[in-house]
């Protein structure tokens, strides 16, 4: 004969709507400091582009005994294959000077 009310075993509706309240609290607190990483690391790698392509802009003048007139010359003689920033901003050549356009 079977016991009427036998205990199976498993997670009640409580239980598992602690758990998903739980993973939900990390969620809400990881994500913001996931997103601001991000940031920081679009900013660091513009500031390596700019670098680079600042040497690239003395690299250019040693060998021509002239400024580039701007980035695309850069691009176009193979010194570099990209003159914007990874974050998606656009870099300008003033006087040899390379700069993060507002």
């Amino acid at each position: 004969m079977k016991k009427p009310f036998q205990r199976q075993a498993g997670f009640t509706l409580v239980e598992m709507m602690i758990v998903l309240m739980i993973i939900s609290i990390l969620l809400l607190v990881a994500l913001p400091s996931m997103t601001k990483n991000n940031e920081v690391a679009g900013d660091k790698g513009c500031e390596a582009t700019v670098k680079l392509l600042q040497t690239q802009v003395h690299a250019y003048e040693i060998d021509h005994d002239r400024l580039p007139t701007n980035l695309d010359a850069l691009k176009r003689e193979g010194y570099v294959e990209h003159t914007e920033c990874p974050n998606g901003k656009k870099l300008t050549l003033r006087n040899g000077v390379v700069a993060i356009s507002e």
